[in-house]
């Protein structure tokens, strides 16, 4: 397969997936018709932009900002083409089934929410929460900083875990935990080198090294390695030095992440990336083949206009 050294990414949205290429976003969201919607947005290159994200420690942050700037844009396509589906099947309702109506739009919101919190939102929030609780429960129990450290970390993982655990349970964001699932099994397909068909690309596992969820993992881990070499006075310092460490600890954990992509096939350093993996078994479900095949469209057509802007560019 022709270039099967890039690098690519991506991102469950509702009934659909993103794929992220070197120039190009695409998305493939399926239809209740069965068709399939598709939205590309070409790459701006920003040439300061570029330039940081060769930057260790700086390039991490600067990519994360990236994508999540444009996986919001990829999950409101999704989030709108959804509405417009059930606008129309409202148009056809009855009174009774009104309900579901504030149903769907807690379910967009859901759905938003998970995706701000894997980015900014989330890890302000799962910065400032689990100090706030540690310092109001054990602030006068003991006074071994590193030790409030790690009763934060371990308060954020418990947090985080019963978040997503909690969420999980409920269809919808069931269904993009699927498409999760399926967008992963396509990356690992082609970075295996086979054809990608639904009956090849099933064989492969959901779980993969380079998930966002394996980098808020790492994020919490570094955090407290980081946290644990400065010393606070009192609880506001805390809180200023958690928000102050933040593009620190995100910038670490990014190249830690990499790190550990990159040992993945060493048979005793692999293990370095588990507790993300382990995070992947909440974030994704096994997906059915129809979901597969949505998942290998996105990852097609963003191929195909991948060639189309390299062509161009020749």
């Amino acid at each position: 397969m022709a270039e099967q050294n890039s690098i690519y990414g991506g991102q469950a949205v509702i009934e659909g997936v993103m794929f992220a290429g070197k120039n190009v976003h695409v998305t493939a969201v399926r239809k209740k018709d069965g068709s399939l919607d598709y939205l590309e947005v070409p790459k701006k290159v920003i040439p300061w932009v570029q330039s940081l994200k060769k930057i260790p420690f700086i390039r991490g942050i600067v990519g994360i900002i990236e994508s999540s700037a444009k996986g919001a844009q990829h999950l409101n396509f999704s989030a709108e083409s959804f509405a417009e589906q059930e606008g129309d099947n409202d148009k056809n309702a009855q009174k009774e089934e009104k309900p579901g109506f504030f149903s769907n739009i807690s379910m967009i919101l859901g759905v938003a929410v998970v995706g701000v919190i894997s980015f900014l939102f989330g890890k302000f929030v799962f910065t400032l929460v689990p100090a706030v609780i540690e310092q109001f429960l054990f602030q006068n129990v003991f006074s071994n900083q590193i030790l409030h450290n790690l009763i934060e970390g371990v308060i954020k993982i418990i947090l985080l875990v019963g978040y997503i655990y909690f969420i999980s349970l409920t269809p919808m964001i069931r269904r993009l935990f699927q498409y999760h699932g399926a967008e992963h099994k396509v990356i690992s397909a082609y970075e295996a080198g086979v054809e990608l068909t639904v009956s090849n690309v099933q064989k492969f596992n959901t779980l993969h090294y380079r998930c966002g969820s394996s980098f808020i993992v790492f994020t919490v881990l570094i955090g407290v390695v980081i946290y644990s070499f400065l010393h606070y006075d009192g609880y506001v310092e805390r809180i200023l030095q958690r928000l102050l460490l933040l593009p620190v600890v995100i910038g670490v954990s990014y190249e830690v992440l990499r790190f550990t992509n990159s040992l993945r096939e060493v048979p005793v350093l692999r293990y370095l990336g588990y507790p993300g993996l382990w995070l992947q078994l909440l974030t994704t479900k096994e997906p059915e083949d129809h979901q597969v095949e949505v998942s290998i469209a996105s990852f097609n057509r963003m191929r195909e206009a991948e060639q189309r802007i390299t062509e161009g560019r020749v």
